[in-house]
């Protein structure tokens, strides 16, 4: 159980988007009419990572209109969503398993049922005709905002095409699952397809939202959908003002155990200067970093064997 802050980003009503256009409950695609690539934005993967809720909130009221192409914009985990309980914030992450777990052919295809699994099979076939996707989460700890592009090369440039947030992690994502942003042909190297997940900040921190918003607006301008004036409405400047640092992630440390423990209240982005720091337990095994300069990526408080507990990297040229 995690306490909310002061002044936390709550949940906001999201049932008047229940009903779209496209047959399937809180989806809906944005179409110019003109030639230009098919876009995706994503948003409550996991039901308590509220700030997409609210930067799609956002677009539906300001009624935006891409400029080339098409825009799908989904709701995802709505069954967690609107589960959301204050006294327990983080128990709405999810109703059955991880919906962030399920995107590989093993899971979409199996006859396996969840509330997560069969929402993923039935917005799966909006996502197949995605070309270019954006998926807003968010994270326990606080910790500056994070864009995971991927482990391959297509995704690290569309990360520096976006340009926010500052930090940018190539990972390979998690033992326990295939996620969204490296299904199909986002995780193939020879697939013209990409995407990118990008962590805006601690849950509840009303910051979130801000940071949703720009990088939403900054996909959009990078792939051809949001004009430099929709940039200045949201008072963003024409480029980022941050210098985007790479983290390139070579382990990921999976809990074995029921006693895993960190050597330290580590929240992300700490660097570790020598090689064979403890930096945690898992029952009697002591976990080091393998390099100088270590850096902690997303620690985790979920600390339940088959969980990934942080996952390790180091800084890497653009």
């Amino acid at each position: 159980m995690s306490a909310l802050p002061a002044n936390p980003l709550l949940p906001l009503p999201i049932s008047q988007y229940r009903e779209g256009n496209t047959g399937i409950p809180y989806a809906h695609v944005l179409d110019s009419g003109r030639p230009g690539p098919q876009t995706a934005i994503t948003a409550l993967v996991h039901g308590n990572e509220v700030c997409g809720a609210h930067a799609l909130d956002l677009l539906f009221r300001e009624k935006f209109q891409p400029a080339a192409g098409r825009l799908t914009l989904i709701f995802c985990n709505v069954a967690a969503y609107t589960r959301f309980d204050p006294n327990e914030p983080t128990a709405s992450r999810f109703v059955d398993e991880d919906m962030n777990r399920v995107w590989g052919a093993n899971a979409l295809d199996s006859t396996r049922r969840s509330i997560e699994l069969d929402r993923a099979r039935e917005i799966e076939p909006l996502l197949a005709e995605v070309d270019l996707l954006l998926d807003l989460h968010s994270m326990q700890q606080p910790s500056p905002p994070l864009m995971l592009a991927g482990p391959l090369a297509k995704g690290r440039a569309f990360a520096a095409q976006v340009g926010v947030p500052a930090t940018v992690v190539a990972d390979q994502g998690h033992k326990a699952g295939l996620r969204m942003r490296d299904y199909g042909g986002f995780g193939d190297p020879d697939s013209t397809k990409n995407a990118l997940l990008v962590e805006c900040g601690q849950h509840w921190d009303q910051a979130s939202r801000g940071v949703a918003i720009e990088t939403m607006f900054r996909f959009l301008h990078a792939v051809g959908q949001a004009s430099a004036a929709d940039l200045a409405r949201h008072q963003l400047a024409p480029a980022p003002q941050a210098v985007q640092k790479f983290v390139e992630v070579t382990d990921a440390i999976t809990i074995a155990t029921e006693d895993f423990s960190f050597a330290q209240p580590y929240s992300g982005l700490e660097s570790i200067p020598r090689a064979g720091t403890v930096i945690a337990h898992d029952g009697s095994t002591p976990i080091k970093t393998p390099y100088d300069d270590c850096v902690l990526i997303m620690p985790t408080k979920r600390l339940k064997p088959g969980q990934t507990a942080v996952r390790l990297g180091r800084y890497i040229a653009a």
